[in-house]
């Protein structure tokens, strides 16, 4: 054995938070030849990429191989509108009804759980998962869908996986997967009132760029963010994607203990906590990237383009483009650069998704919209993200304060975020919405998104126009 072997074997480097959780589930290394083989704790389904998973086990004789450890809810194709009468639910396709049935067949078929229509717990996948305690520091998780990053911030390795994968995952509970590199983002400082941490995620992609992130797992850090509550983390974790993070990942503390303790068995979290204490960067590891961020310099920001990286602070005049994709975002918007913000009518408002879904998102937009009413050219929908959020809100009143001030109160669901389960944004009108893309066409054909905090989305809706809640509270 050399001199260094023997040295990296007595004492081995320090270690980040994402190299303890992905070396615990290794089953193969990764080589030259291929990735490496993990091991998944958790696989969340939903009705949109899971029908061909389950079709490609049931043509070669496949069985899932842990049930117990797959978990289904009805979230995108769902209306957000009550069933009538005649317990018909509004479908806004047909195709949209025959994902929902085929998600209930399969998920009977195999044995697998599932939040469906009758269960106090339907809601968004990303929403779901944490409430019911699913997640949990320190697993590996994935899902059918972009923003499994949320789950991160509990402290685990959380990303999306196509279509095929889902059928792997669902046939092996494993997953090749090459290591990606690692960066922190240390958001240093405190925040201003109502800067939430949607601000945060959408100034950490666009200092990133929308492609800044890829090939990376970020781990956030600093005071900000070990300020934040757990609902305020996985809105963090949920947009890593959007710069083309891997994942996004936060250290568990005594919040994420709390937050669980509420969650899981007391037993069971005796045995639980001490591992979870040592999910943590040991001091001198390294990363493969770094970058700081002042809290302090943070506004309520607003995105003006077609990716979530062409953002800015609402209260700030369009900016100028810097080349052709600013030059192509701004003519489909509509926008011109230099333009002030204060003179951009709203047509519509969206309240929900798994980015800001959750009950403090509603509790937000709420106490903007308290005593108050919304511009009347104004259509705003509030979706909570899941049948708890709903209850918990409707006993704190906020559904009463949403109906009063002239916004619609909906079913649990994706609703407006995707599009696909009728709510829909018309072609031309802008919509200021608390969900995480806004591409061409992703609220509807036509439709132009501009992201936003729930604070934010609120005061826009007050007014009729964009409008910096900073400004409109004072």
């Amino acid at each position: 054995m050399t001199m260094k072997a023997q040295l990296t074997r007595d004492n081995p480097p320090p270690k980040t938070l994402f190299d303890k959780v992905w070396h615990a589930h290794i089953i193969e290394e990764q080589t030259e030849e291929k990735p490496a083989l993990i091991y998944i704790d958790l696989h969340l389904i939903h009705e949109v990429t899971s029908p061909q998973a389950f079709s490609a086990l049931e043509e070669r004789g496949l069985k899932v191989r842990r049930p117990d450890r797959t978990f289904a809810t009805l979230d995108h194709s769902t209306p957000t509108l009550p069933a009538d009468e005649n317990g018909i639910r509004p479908y806004a396709t047909e195709a949209a009804h025959h994902q929902v049935a085929t998600l209930e067949t399969n998920t009977k078929n195999h044995g697998i759980k599932l939040f469906g229509w009758d269960s106090q717990n339907r809601g968004v996948v990303h929403v779901i998962g944490p409430e019911l305690g699913l997640t949990r520091p320190g697993m590996t998780i994935v899902c059918g869908d972009s923003h499994t990053s949320t789950h991160g911030a509990f402290g685990a390795i959380a990303f999306g996986i196509g279509t095929s994968e889902v059928g792997h995952v669902l046939a092996s509970q494993c997953l090749l997967q090459s290591k990606p590199k690692t960066m922190r983002i240390t958001i240093k400082g405190s925040l201003a009132p109502y800067v939430s941490a949607k601000d945060v995620a959408l100034t950490v992609i666009k200092t990133l760029g929308f492609a800044g992130g890829t090939g990376f797992a970020i781990e956030y850090a600093g005071p900000v963010v070990e300020a934040m509550d757990m609902e305020a983390r996985m809105t963090l974790c949920n947009l890593s994607i959007e710069a083309g993070a891997r994942c996004g990942m936060v250290a568990p503390d005594e919040t994420t203990i709390n937050y669980l303790k509420a969650r899981l068995d007391e037993k069971e979290l005796i045995s639980l906590i001490p591992i979870w204490h040592e999910l943590r960067t040991e001091d001198e590891a390294l990363f493969d990237r770094e970058l700081v961020i002042d809290g302090t310099m943070i506004r309520p920001m607003m995105t003006w383009g077609t990716s979530p990286d062409q953002a800015s602070p609402i209260a700030m005049p369009i900016p100028r483009p810097e080349g052709e994709k600013d030059q192509k975002s701004l003519t489909y918007m509509g926008f011109e650069g230099g333009q002030d913000t204060g003179e951009l009518s709203v047509d519509v408002v969206f309240i929900g998704s798994c980015t800001n879904g959750r009950l403090s998102d509603l509790i937000a937009a709420s106490e903007i919209l308290k005593g108050k009413t919304i511009n009347n050219k104004v259509r705003m929908l509030v979706v909570p993200g899941s049948a708890k959020v709903a209850q918990e809100a409707e006993a704190l009143g906020l559904d009463q304060i949403f109906l009063n001030a002239g916004a619609q109160w909906r079913l649990p669901g994706c609703s407006m975020c995707i599009a696909m389960n009728g709510d829909i944004v018309a072609p031309g009108q802008i919509c200021v919405s608390t969900s995480n893309r806004n591409f061409e066409g992703r609220q509807g054909p036509g439709a132009r998104t501009i992201l936003a905090s729930p604070a934010t989305a609120a005061a826009c809706a007050l007014t009729g126009f964009l409008t910096d809640p900073q400004s409109l509270m004072a």
